[in-house]
This record gives structure tokens, sequence and C-alpha cells, in this order.
């Protein structure tokens, strides 16, 4: 029985989704779909969690926690909503404990529900639930084909208030601010006023804050932290320097819940060799746990890490300008992939521009390596459709660039990102507009057509691309045996040629994974049913 992209929408909102089982789809991490989202704005699974540590519902619009916890978004994946959009990976804001207290960041105020104003890398913030809510949220992702992609900062700590002291001034500096000129300038400082900065650079000894040996004690973990931290420092040789305890407690996620990959913030902030050896202890973690856990393990069990270094572009390759004539290679220290944050201006321009390009510097100075994409993040004030006037040019321009695509929750049903009565970067984060299922299906439907073809083909993100015709623009992308045919802005009403390119022979049966219709090649062409503007063309199994 074939179900209406609204009723297969509504069938999602109500979990009746749960009864379909999680098929394998080939896998890339060059291809992957990561859907990002804020924990805290998604889904609310307990409600008793939502204001903990004696936080208040006293913040600015959009600026205090509102009750998205794991338990909620771990009931989404069960319910199967990300299934249909083809996601390989969920990559989640920062879970540990952050700073108790509010504070004023010039925007009125503000709690630490983004996950980036940590107080306590070891813990989990109990407004987002549970150690067991975790566990239990990675292995229903991996149960369901998902990879999990975790946020680690290792640049700040959080803002210090009353109830949230400063670190020793060992671990910390707590000025000068960054003036973003050089290096120096950049990354020994701090990026705001009032959001210390760990001394990376150093190899200085540090005892463990006195803060957090109090409230370890007060939970009845100290012996147990100070042990694992003796074994580390025994087993690695490394010197008892802020860093080296960050790189321990941000892999302990890893080595106790098997996470897949990490998302690292405010990359350019610390420096790049500092990456490079969290990558080697993060591989260490990854080990232990795969040896362990040698039946969860997904596909090849690779480790995936992605850098956010704010604006680079694809069209840097790998070197990218810090400042002053210096230059770094994040590639080279640690990450497989960097975020790009030109895609929001790229796609201003019409699609060969953006795919020959992207496909030029993946095959060229980045062959090896891969960016992620993004139309719109928590981060970027300059999103590319904030009111949500495209959603499916947006949806075809991500999802069919060459590259790693990054679904920001509510993508896929317009949730807007200029939100009147808030300010600067919470315009961006609200709640997941989950009443707007039913109004927005036609829009979830075609993310959910171009993210299961993506899944499918991992041509799509990593391939060869070629322009087949400008009328419709028709193109191909190839990887090994992978081969797929993909026409925009079909004229629709009327049956229309579309151009494969030899990609298929005469003869070959194909499917419209998009309108569902399967042809037949015929002079190198394929003679369409012109139902639908999209057309993803694939070759059908000989046995179909």
């Amino acid at each position: 029985m074939k179900l209406s992209s609204l009723a297969f929408s509504l069938m999602l909102a109500t979990g009746a989704h749960s009864a379909l089982a999680a098929q394998p789809k080939p896998f890339l991490w060059e291809n992957a779909t990561v859907y990002f989202l804020i924990t805290d704005r998604f889904a609310n699974g307990d409600k008793a969690n939502d204001l903990e540590y004696g936080r208040k519902a006293d913040a600015a619009p959009l600026r205090g926690f509102m009750g998205g916890d794991f338990k909620g978004l771990t009931a989404k994946i069960k319910s199967g909503y990300f299934d249909d959009l083809g996601v390989d990976v969920i990559w989640t804001t920062p879970p540990v404990e952050q700073i108790h207290a509010g504070t004023d960041e010039g925007t009125g105020k503000s709690y630490g529900f983004h996950g980036y104003w940590a107080r306590d890398f070891t813990a989990m913030d109990a407004n987002l639930g549970t150690e067991k809510d975790f566990r239990d949220f990675v292995e229903a992702a991996h149960a369901r084909g998902i990879r999990v992609l975790l946020d680690v900062v290792m640049n700040h700590t959080g803002p210090v208030t009353q109830s949230d002291p400063v670190w020793p001034e060992g671990w910390v500096r707590t000025e000068p601010q960054c003036t973003y000129k050089d290096a120096p300038t950049t990354v020994s400082c701090t990026l705001v006023k009032n959001l210390p900065d760990f001394r990376t650079e150093s190899d200085a000894p540090v005892e463990l804050p006195a803060a957090l040996v109090e409230k370890w004690k007060a939970e009845g973990r100290y012996e147990r932290e100070v042990k694992e931290l003796e074994q580390f420092f025994a087993r690695t040789g490394y010197p008892r320097a802020p860093r080296y305890y960050l790189m321990k407690w941000h892999a302990d996620w890893v080595r106790k819940y098997g996470v897949d990959g990490f998302r690292a913030d405010t990359a350019k902030h610390v420096e790049p060799a500092v990456w490079a050896e969290l990558h080697k202890v993060a591989l260490a973690a990854h080990d232990e746990w795969k040896s362990l856990n040698p039946k969860k393990v997904l596909g090849d069990g690779r480790f995936f890490m992605l850098g956010e270094v704010y604006n680079y572009n694809i069209a840097h390759g790998q070197d990218f300008d810090i400042g002053g004539g210096a230059k770094a290679n994040y590639y080279a220290n640690g990450f497989d992939a960097l975020i790009n944050f030109g895609m929001v201006f790229d796609a201003k321009g019409d699609y060969e521009s953006i795919f020959s390009k992207y496909a030029t510097q993946l095959a060229g100075p980045l062959k090896g390596h891969t960016v992620l994409n993004y139309m719109g993040s928590h981060d970027d004030g300059n999103p590319y459709d904030p009111a949500r006037e495209k959603p499916f040019e947006t949806a075809s321009k991500l999802l069919l660039a060459p590259g790693v695509a990054q679904i920001y929750y509510g993508d896929e049903i317009s949730r807007r990102l200029d939100v009147a009565d808030a300010k600067g970067d919470a315009k961006l984060r609200s709640f997941m507009n989950w009443g707007d299922m039913k109004a927005n299906a036609k829009v979830r439907a075609h993310w959910a057509k171009l993210g299961a073809f993506r899944q499918m083909h991992p041509a799509i993100g990593a391939g060869e691309h070629k322009k087949l015709a400008d009328a419709p623009y028709t193109f191909s992308r190839v990887r090994g045996e992978d081969k797929v045919v993909v026409a925009l802005d079909v004229k629709t009403g009327q049956p229309v040629d579309i151009s494969v390119g030899g990609m298929f022979a005469d003869g070959a049966r194909v499917k419209d994974a998009y309108s569902g219709a399967s042809y037949t090649v015929k002079d190198g062409v394929v003679h369409t049913s012109g139902k639908s503007s999209t057309v993803l063309l694939a070759r059908l199994p000989a046995d179909k």
C-alpha cells in the first residue's frame, strides 16, 4: 500500500512508523546526511527535568531552557522520524553539565541550554536527562543505523557567575579578549568577555580545580574519577596539563557510550596540533569500545572528526588563513571534514555553479577529505532562507551538493529562523515546530525523497559530477558502480525527455525515485511522465 506524503507525515508524527524496521543502507561519511539539533529545543520526553539546579524560567526570549531532552530525542528516533529523511548521523549539542546560573551576555539573561557553557565535562546536564538516557539515545540511534556525532569544546569553560566560579589560573586565562588579527590574538585569548579560555598551549601540570573536587566528593565519585585520571596519565605519559584532562574527559563519552565521532567547537581558537592529539586519544577510546562491543559496531567502525573553523570556505582548500599571514591545515591535524561556511552564500547562485565548484574542490585540493554543507545553523546569523520562502530550492541545493549535508532541525518542516521577539543567535534557536508537520507535509516529503535517494547513492555526496544538459538542468554523479542522473526544475504537465548522457545504455531500465515511475532508456534519453519537477534516476536491479 502506498501512502500519500501527508498521511506518511502524520503517521510519523503519531509514532506509527515504529513498526517499520530500518533497512541497511550504503554508508560513507563523505556522503552522510547529518541532522543537527539543539537537544533542549527538539523534543521534551520528561517534563520533570525541565528546570534543574535551581534554574528559573526568567531568561530573555529564547535564551532559557525549554524542556527538550534525550528521552524526547530517543522517542523520535524509535518512532522512525529520521528514517525516511535519509538521516545517517545525528549531531547533538554538548550534553555535559552546564553552569547552573543565568547570566547577561549583552542580550538579556541567558542560560547554557545550548551546551557550550560547561561546568563539568564528566557529567550529564540534568536538564537533558541521565547517563542512562544518553546511553539509550546512542543505542536507539545505532539500532536504526544512525551514527552519533558528539559536540566537544576544548576552547573555553562556561561564564563565571556567583555560583559558577572561575577555574584556577593555571587552567584558564580571563584576558585579553581576542581581536582576531593573527594567530596569537585568535588563540591565546578569550572569545568574548567573561568566557574563560583554556590554556591549551600549556604543558605545565595542574591540579584538579577545588570546585570540581568538592563536587565529585559530594556526588560520591571522587575516588573513581581520580583513579581513572591516574590510569590515563600513566598509560599515555602525557603531562597533567589542562588540555590532556579535557581530552580524557571528552574521550570518555566515546569509551562509555560508543559515539561515532566528534564535532569540534571553535576549532580555530585552539592550536591545530591539539586537535591531532584529541584525535589520537579519541581513536584509542573508540577502539576500546569496539573491542568490548563488537556486535554493536556500525559498518567499518570509522571514527569521524568534523571541525568548526569559523569562516572556513570550501574555496580555501586545505589552507586556512588565520590572519597576520599565518595559515593552518586542520585536515592535517585530525579532521576528516570542516564545516563549509560558504554554502549560504554560494546557494544564491544556480545549481551548476554550486555543484561544479564543490566537485572540483573535492576532487582536487580536498581529495581524500570533505566538507559539511549547511543552509542554516545555530550560530550563522545569515541563513540562506530565514523566512522559509524557498524550502524546496533549499533542500535541492543542500541535499544534492557534493559533500556532507547538514539538516538543521526543522529545515524539513520550515522552522523559521527569524523569530521577531528574540535577539541575535536566539532567533535561530526556537523549539522544534512539531505543530507545522501537517501544514508543511509537502515540504517534508520533498526533503525526504531527496534524503532517501542521497542515502542510497554515495555518488551524490562523494562522486564525480558532470553537467549533462541546461534545460532542464541535468547532471550525473558517478562513484564506482553507483551512477545517478538528476534533473531539476523540469516542466510539468507534459512528458519531458531527460538526457542520461551515456550513464545508462539504451534498453536499460531506470527508476525515478521521486515519482516512483520506471522507464526504459531509448536513444540516450528517458521519456518521463512530466508529473514532477524533480527527477532522480538510477538503474533498476536486473531482477526488477
